[in-house]
């Protein structure tokens, strides 16, 4: 096949060498795309590492409390998926007896794992024909076919997704995956060199003077303003600290008392403000508080 012919080809001279590759070790593998989630590969590449060493196997993952796992993901962010990483370590030990599940159907139970997860694991540990399909492979492939779905669908990754599983390389899954998104992040780029691509003679996008056009992207709700402001209170010299709650963002770390608002404040709002949250918080009644100098 032309298209596989090319992209392996390509992926000889220009693929990327990484600790996770090569490798076929589903914990190790889960760990990476986890860690890599929301992550550049050359930020991640040490946490990999540092997870690796700190939790060699799945069980030492799962023995692990909740309080080491987050400190050891300090600096990634999205600390739900640290959460869902030790949820699904303990669910593997405890429910699969301690064996990493070996099919698509069951790499999706486990907590944090979607599709593209499940596709990764499935195919770089045990061979099995399940194409990936990230960012990068939606900007690759919607161009080559001129596909104008917007992405970020189930539709569209149905779409893609039947389009990929005829051409990808039953024999070697893993090899076809890791070209097609190598390919992705380094050639098909968001400004890409588009005379040095080797699929310039038969990409629609190249061919119809449309590049910029794809991929299509759904159109997103807009974002919610939030207006964080942290206290710094101090109580017979010592540091007022609060543990996060709830399903929030950054829940479980420990953060100074926080007020919240949908508005910025100026600085005599906030005084108003902090003095209320200070008393019904905390009961205080006497307090000396101070602005810092710039709220900016």
């Amino acid at each position: 096949m032309a298209f596989l012919s090319t992209l392996e080809s390509w992926f000889d001279e220009h693929g990327r060498t990484l600790p996770w590759r090569g490798i076929d070790d589903p914990y190790r593998i889960w760990l990476s795309e986890i860690i890599l989630q929301q992550t550049r590969i050359e930020q991640g590449r040490d946490y990999y590492l540092r997870f690796i060493d700190a939790f060699p196997t799945v069980a030492d993952l799962a023995h692990a409390s909740e309080e080491q796992v987050l400190r050891l993901w300090q600096g990634l962010g999205y600390y739900s998926r640290a959460r869902n990483l030790h949820a699904a370590a303990q669910y593997i030990l405890n429910e699969c007896d301690g064996v990493f599940p070996s099919t698509y159907d069951s790499l999706l139970k486990l907590k944090g794992v979607g599709r593209y997860t499940a596709a990764a694991i499935a195919s770089f540990a045990y061979r099995l024909p399940h194409p990936v399909i990230d960012g990068n492979v939606y900007r690759f492939i919607s161009r080559l076919r001129g596909i104008a779905t917007p992405i970020g669908t189930d539709s569209a990754y149905s779409e893609f997704e039947s389009l990929l599983m005829k051409l990808i390389d039953r024999d070697r899954p893993d090899r076809f995956n890791a070209a097609l998104m190598d390919f992705g992040a380094l050639q098909c780029t968001p400004h890409p060199d588009c005379e040095a691509c080797p699929f310039a003679d038969e990409c629609m996008a190249f061919r119809t003077h449309r590049v910029a056009a794809f991929p299509v992207k759904a159109l997103k709700t807009k974002p919610k303003d939030r207006w964080f402001y942290y206290l710094d209170l101090r109580w017979k010299g010592r540091r007022i600290m609060q543990q996060r709650t709830g399903k929030d963002i950054w829940r479980g770390l420990w953060e100074f008392p926080l007020l919240e608002t949908p508005n910025e404040l100026t600085d005599s709002e906030l005084t108003a403000e902090a003095t209320r949250f200070i008393k019904e918080r905390f009961q205080l009644t006497i307090f000396n508080f101070q602005l810092p100098s710039s709220t900016s």
